[in-house]
Order: structure tokens, then sequence, then C-alpha cells
């Protein structure tokens, strides 16, 4: 009566024919890479027909030899259970054993609770029996194949094969098959990263009941047994750790597109537009180039003190290191000299840092103790590489465990620090908006802030290009000379009277060419030109670009004081490259549930008659251009023709070293608070913010040419690598002209640099800059000739410019948005 009472309350064994699994959600890189997986429990459901013969065997001789033969229970094994558990109650308890079947595990781990009692037990035959009935072997062994716990929240062998091994199951040997059967026991009992002593000897276990099975042969288990331990740690590696940014705002993304629990448990198969070699390269290049500003601005101190007289590698380890330290070492400053300094790591071995280092630490005091540089007993961050190394005395390099190895720094390290600086770069596919690479900060692990998507800061000059394009739009070229003089606005909305400056204070070169203005980002000539257009035309231009969604027509904005994000400004670059059109950054190709149907894709353009298998060698199918036009195609050439100008002899010329065309911006804000740099290749976006989060001015001269555009540069060199020259596309219609760079008109013999500009055709000289009078808000009659018919260069007439000036004397960038 009482057993048939509980098959009555019972839950269907029918639920596991339709059952799915909480399954890992993973992601992969536009190269196919795994970078990432989101999961409450990590699960890849594997089918019976993908699972090789001797898994299957292992798990059987591991955990149900006559799994094959019974019809649900093992009666010897429930009576050998009922004894131990009666002899386990007498000596002071425990948990009960119960000689359970890989059915009845199934029946426990599927249907009912886990409670240690003799009515869950009865419960459990009872709907192992129904499941013998309802079901084949097969699909019981598939479903136990695929739940079962081993260990790191990994469920099922397919998890765990990838997780231990990164491995699919069909690449299993005979030896990892059966370690993966040992973890199902208990997998912390036998845990490979803590315990592989315990794990191989189960291992061998394990074999040997395959044996006994008749699964393998003696010989087979012998050649087994004597394979090393070999786990990996999966996604771990600085491939990983450089997409943390990336993955964090994708997975924001993906919860607020799809939920967390179908993120979680749905098993999403996630292919992202990262592009795992641009992405190590930007955080190499952001870090470095963060580090080398942080140098420059000296040393803040250690992060701890320790005593010298105790133990020191006992106290190293017991520190907390400054989170972001990334793979750096503590250390204790043993002994300071003339020479350098000895430094003891927390294994207790020793290593020195340089004189030079010595050095630079002397800028630091202690306020304390009124003493400058290293002390005896700091705790500092080091750069020490390690070289592995046998213990004397222990076996041969074959025979030689773990422990036999030791890790021996070298003799010299690099005193580090973890900048206080923080800084983003962003690059992006500007014909398609996929997202490349993208490093949100520092390091994640010091702040998880995202200051490319997050950061609202003040873009400086890197905005001049869209006040230049909207210039362009309303008559101007890049001929067009403008009087570069003291210029005094009264704002009657604001009441307020502003008077911008030049990144040289104090300084004025007369009329210059609209070119030359952008390549040397004069403030004066660029709020002329807003002015002289009306701000609303600047507003509604980067408006237009997705810059803001609401630019105040405020004349200051037209020097980059309106707040955006990195994220809007790269859109915004995107679409002077890619000949004026609109595109949408994302982090996302594809999308697909667990069945392999689409949920998302990024390109929803219809492909009509594409078919692979119909393909013979054609030319590929051309999709529709869909894309918004946001300017005139000639319009978005000219600004990225003359930002090509910017880095060949303006404020971004050391992106020249690269040998490949390329384009680009330098941006500062007032005091130096804001340091940026915005430019592509053709075929490439990127865009670069340095400062601190709160802010606070980087320092004298520390403006965006110098601070980003270093790491542009860096980041372009390694992303441009192995690939060709090519020069930037020039849509139709453009009219390709030599001029004189210093007059914009038409050279002389008198000309000294001669460039070829582009223009809209009508426009150029010789059409605009006539005898009476070309386009000119300078107050001038004609840009080439003077009232009195004189040829003039505003260069050599006395104005105040010294040609042995380099652009950086001349004017890095905007020192003033708002005065």
């Amino acid at each position: 009566m009482w057993v048939a009472s509980l098959a009555r309350d019972l839950p269907s064994h029918e639920r596991l024919a339709s059952y799915e699994p909480p399954i890992t959600s993973r992601v992969h890189a536009g190269d196919g890479t795994l970078i990432a997986e989101f999961a409450e429990e990590h699960r890849v459901f594997v089918p019976i027909e993908s699972i090789p013969d001797h898994v299957v065997q292992a798990f059987v001789a591991a955990e149900d030899k006559k799994f094959f033969s019974h019809k649900g229970l093992d009666y010897i094994g429930i009576l050998r259970g009922a004894i131990n558990s009666a002899k386990i109650k007498l000596t002071g308890g425990g948990n009960l054993q119960g000689g359970s079947t890989i059915t009845q595990q199934v029946a426990k781990n599927m249907l009912l609770t886990r409670d240690q009692t003799i009515q869950r037990k009865v419960k459990e035959a009872i709907i192992a029996r129904r499941m013998e009935e309802a079901f084949t072997k097969d699909e019981i062994i598939e479903l136990y194949l695929n739940e079962i716990y081993l260990g790191a929240r990994s469920y099922g062998v397919g998890s765990a094969a990838l997780l231990y091994f990164n491995k699919s199951l069909p690449e299993l040997d005979l030896s990892e098959a059966a370690i993966l059967a040992s973890l199902a026991k208990a997998p912390s009992a036998v845990n490979p990263y803590r315990r592989p002593e315990r794990l191989l000897a189960r291992r061998n276990y394990v074999l040997s009941r395959m044996v006994e099975d008749g699964y393998i042969s003696k010989e087979e288990a012998e050649v087994a047994k004597a394979k090393p331990l070999q786990v990996t740690e999966r996604l771990r590696g600085p491939e990983y750790a450089a997409a943390t940014y990336f993955v964090q705002e994708l997975r924001k993304q993906l919860i607020e597109q799809y939920g967390e629990e179908a993120l979680q448990r749905g098993g999403l198969s996630i292919r992202t537009t990262i592009d795992t070699k641009l992405q190590l390269a930007a955080q190499e290049a952001l870090q470095n180039g963060l580090e080398a500003y942080d140098r420059r601005h000296g040393y803040r101190g250690p992060f701890a003190t320790i005593d010298p007289n105790g133990n020191v590698a006992e106290q190293l380890r017991d520190l907390t290191l400054p989170p972001g330290y990334g793979t750096w070492e503590a250390g204790m400053v043993t002994q300071v000299s003339a020479d350098g300094a000895t430094i003891t790591l927390n294994d207790a071995r020793m290593t020195s840092i340089s004189k030079e280092d010595v050095e630079w630490a002397k800028r630091y005091k202690n306020e304390e103790t009124g003493k400058a540089g290293l002390s005896k007993g700091d705790v500092v961050l080091v750069e020490v590489e390690r070289t592995e190394q046998k213990r004397p005395g222990s076996d041969s390099d074959e025979d030689a465990e773990e422990e036999d190895w030791i890790y021996v720094p070298a003799k010299s390290a690099t005193l580090r620090q973890v900048p206080d600086v923080e800084g983003a770069i962003v690059a992006l596919d500007p014909h398609t908006g996929r997202v490349l690479a993208m490093v949100g900060g520092y390091s994640f692990f010091k702040s998880p802030f995202n200051r490319v998507t997050q950061a609202l800061r003040q873009p400086g000059s890197s905005f001049k290009p869209f006040v230049y394009g909207a210039a362009l739009e309303n008559g101007y070229t890049p001929s067009t000379r403008i009087l570069d003089a003291p210029f005094v606005y009264y704002d009657e909305f604001t009441q307020e009277t502003w008077k911008p400056e030049n990144y040289s204070a104090g300084r004025s070169y007369g009329e210059v060419t609209m070119r030359a203005a952008l390549e040397r980002s004069f403030n004066q000539v660029t709020a002329r030109v807003a002015v002289d257009i009306g701000m609303p035309a600047v507003s509604e231009f980067a408006e237009r670009f997705g810059l803001y969604d609401d630019l105040p027509p405020y004349p200051a904005m037209s020097l980059g004081s309106g707040e955006t994000t990195p994220w809007r400004l790269a859109k915004g670059y995107a679409a002077f490259v890619n000949g004026g059109k609109e595109v949408t950054p994302t982090l996302l190709d594809r999308v697909q549930d667990r069945h392999g149907a689409t949920m998302y894709k990024h390109d929803t353009r219809a492909c009509e008659g594409c078919s692979a298998e119909a393909w013979d060698g054609e030319e590929p199918p051309q999709l529709e251009d869909n894309r918004e036009q946001l300017v005139d195609p000639i319009i978005a050439y000219q600004i990225v023709h003359m930002l090509e100008g910017v880095v060949e002899r303006g404020t971004a010329r050391r992106a020249s070293r690269i040998g490949k065309p390329l384009a680009a911006k330098t941006g500062t804000t007032n005091d130096y608070v804001d340091a940026l740099t915005f430019g592509f290749s053709p075929d490439l976006v990127v865009g670069i913010w340095v400062g601190f989060d709160t802010p606070k001015s980087l320092g004298e001269g520390e403006a965006g040419g110098s601070v980003a555009g270093v790491i542009f540069t860096d980041f372009m060199e390694a992303a441009l690598e192995d690939e060709p020259a090519l020069p930037f596309r020039i849509p139709p219609g453009v009219r390709l002209v030599s001029v004189d760079h210093a007059t914009g008109g038409i050279p002389t013999g008198g000309s000294g640099e001669i460039i070829v500009e582009a223009f809209r055709p009508g426009t150029e000289p010789g059409a605009v800059f006539d005898d009476r009078g070309g386009f000119s808000i300078s107050g001038n009659r004609g840009a080439s000739e003077n009232g009195n018919g004189d040829t003039i260069d505003p260069f050599a007439e006395g104005l105040p410019f010294d040609p042995t000036d380099t652009p950086d004397d001349v004017a890095d960038e905007s020192l003033s948005d708002i005065y």
C-alpha cells in the first residue's frame, strides 16, 4: 500500500522524452574563435550517435557495469548498498548508499530531489523501472551522459571534454575518457587542478574495470595508464582577457534583447564581430600608451609596506595586489644602491631593478618620513620574466612530476605601477559597422566601466571635421581662405562674450585655407566658420551623423565642448570614409537558438537567388546598398582628403611613419583634460580617448597628438601590418586639382608646397578665385590677390608666422572650448 501510494504521486517519466536541458550559450569571434560562454550550468548537449563508444564504456564500467543487461535496478547492488548504509548509521551517520544504477541516477537527477531518505530511494526505483519500459538503453545513457555533473559547473561529457581538455568528444583518447568517468562519483574529491594524484588513481581504477568488463585489452589499459594528466584551463589567456570589455557589453545587449534566462540557459549560438588579432593589438596599444603617460608623471609610491625582518614571502602572499596588475608580481625592496635595487618576490626568490628605475622612483617623496624614492620594506609591482627549471636532484625530464619544476625569475625586472589615468579604444569597419575591437579601459579588473560606450566627454578638436563638413555644404571649399585673427563673439542668447584662442595662445596666422586650419587645428578659424554658416547648421550636421541627439547651437560647441561618447564619434567618422553613408555599430553578426534557427542577424538584406550549391565561379552577388546617405559623397571625400593632410603635415603626423594611407584628427579639451585621436584607413575606423575618470588636467602639453596619437599610431601599425597600402576611394565627380598649399590657389613660380586638392566641379581655382574676389570671409577682396592686384602669401607678408615652426609649435589642438 505504501509503495502504491508513492507511485501515484510520482512525476511522469514521459517528461524526459521532450526534455531540453539548460545549455551553455557560446560566444564566437568573427574568425570562429570561442571567446566566452554564458551559463549557470555549463552544458553542451551531444546526441548518443556523436558520443564515442569508449566514452560510453568508461562510464558504464565506472558506474553501472550491468547497465546493458538490467531492467533499471541492480538488486545485488541494492542489497550491498543497504548493508553499507546500515553500517554507516551504526557508526555515527553519513550519506546512505543505495547501489544506484545509471537509470536510477537519471531519475534522481532529472525528476526527483537529492534527499537521503528511503522514501526517495523507493520513488527512484519505481521511476527507473518505468523508464526502462519507455526508453531504449541508448536514450537513457544519452540523458545520463548529458546531465551528469563533472565538476567546475560542467554538466555532461561534452561540456567537460571542452573544459578539461579543450577537445570535442571524438577527439578524446582512452585515458581522457576514463578521467571524465572518474569525475562522475565525486568531482571535488578528485579535482584535476587540486588533487591530480587522486584523479590519476581513480582513472587507473576505471581502466582496470574496462579491462574486466571486456571493453579494452590489458595492453590498451597500460598505455592509457602511462599517460600523464594534461588538463587545460578553458577560456584563459591574453586573448580572453583582452575581450572582457567587449564580452560584457555584449552580455548587456543580449540580456536586453532576449532576457537573462535565454542567455544563461538557452544554448544560444552567438557570432560576434570581434577580430581577436585586432582586439589584442588594441589592448596592447592602449595599455602601453597609458603606462607611458603614467611613467612620464612619476612614481606614486609603494602600495604597501611590510616588515623586512619577518617572513617576507609569507607577508607578500597575504597582500591584495592593486586591481588591474595583470601578470606583474609583488616584491619587497630589500636593498637600494646607486646601481639599482634588490627585490624579494613572494616565493622568496630575488631579482633586481635598474638604476633608471630607482632614479624614476626618486620623484616620489613620502610625506610621513620625508624620504624620497624607494625604501627597504616597500612593496612594489615588478614585471619579471620567469623560466622553467628542474629542481636539483629531481627525476629525469621524462619522469619528473609537476612539483619537480620551478619557475625562476630573471636577474632583472622592471618597476611598474598601475596607471591612474584611463582610456578607451574602439575600432570598426566603416562599411558595415562591425565593431572589430573595443577596450573600455586600462583593465576590466581595475574598473568594469566601459569608457567607449558610457563615458560622456568633450571631443575637443576632433569635432572640427564636422564643422568643416557643414561649411562645405554651405559653399566653402578646402581652399577657401579664412582669417585667423583674434575673434570675439557676443552670444545674445547666453549674454556672454566668447573669445576662443588657438593652441598657441596669443598667436594668429592671418589668412589661411580651410585645409591648413584643419591640419593645424586653428580654433579662431573654426569659430569664424561656425558663426558664418550659423551654429544651427553645425548642430544639424553633427546630429545627422549621430554624434548627438540634440546639440545646443552655441558657438562654443563648434570647438567640441558638447559631450558625447567615443562610440558615437567613431560612428560619425565612419560616415566620412565610407562615402557619406550611415552605419550602425554592432557587436553581433548573428544569434541562433539551440536548434539553429536564426533569432537575429545584423545584415538583413535579401539575396535573391543566392545559393552556395548553384554557385560555379561567377561574380559574387551584388546586394542592395540600403544605407542612408548622410552627406554628398564628394563632401565626405573632401573631409577625408583634408584629414590625410593632418597625418601628412599636421597634428597627427606621428602616424605618417606607418607609410600607408591614413587620415586622422586629434583633439584636446580645456586645460588638457581630454586627449583624443580619431582616424581611419580606407577600411578601418579607430577612436581613442585618454583622460581621468574624475576630470582633471593631464598636464601641460599632454595633448591629443602626444597622448592619444601615440596609441592610434601603435594600433594602426599592428592592424595594418599585413594589409596592402590601399588608397582612399574617390567618388565620381571629384575634381582633383594641383594647388598652392599656402594660398589654395593655382600654383605660381613663387609657390612653395604644391598639393592635389579635391573640389566639386566648378569650385576649383579659376572658377572660384577670379580677379575680383574668391569666396572669403577674411575681409580681403580676393584669396590670391590683395586690393592692389598683387599676389600675396599670408605667411610671407609680415604675419606672425615663423616658417621654422612645426605643427606642434603652431597649433597642436584646441586649448579652449569655452572661455
